[in-house]
């Protein structure tokens, strides 16, 4: 890792914890907001192996997908998060995964 990396943080953190699924998702999101998204997909596959319940890392995982042009996997990952939306009553997301699905 260089001096020159912006994700060193969240990168130390996921060598030193690499089943953290909390290193991984803070890695991930900070990867999501810098718009790499295959990379940020690929952490948030590794959080949700470890917490698959986990709403936000789905819809995120579906936004990964869906920027990268994979809607079939990107209409998986919001269906999922709509189910744990559902289940979980969060009724925002929930709103938002009806829209996205929606769209597709």
């Amino acid at each position: 890792m260089s001096d020159s990396d912006p994700f060193q943080r969240q990168r130390l953190l996921v060598q030193q914890h690499p089943n953290n699924e909390l290193a991984r998702f803070s890695l991930g999101k900070a990867l999501y907001d810098a718009g790499r998204n295959e990379e940020a997909r690929e952490q948030f596959r590794v959080a949700l192996s470890k917490k698959p319940d986990w709403m936000a890392v789905h819809i995120l995982t579906g936004k990964c997908d869906l920027a990268l042009g994979d809607r079939a996997a990107a209409r998986a990952a919001f269906e999922r998060a709509r189910d744990l939306a559902l289940s979980q009553h969060h009724e925002g997301p929930l709103a938002e995964m009806e829209q996205m699905l929606s769209e597709l």
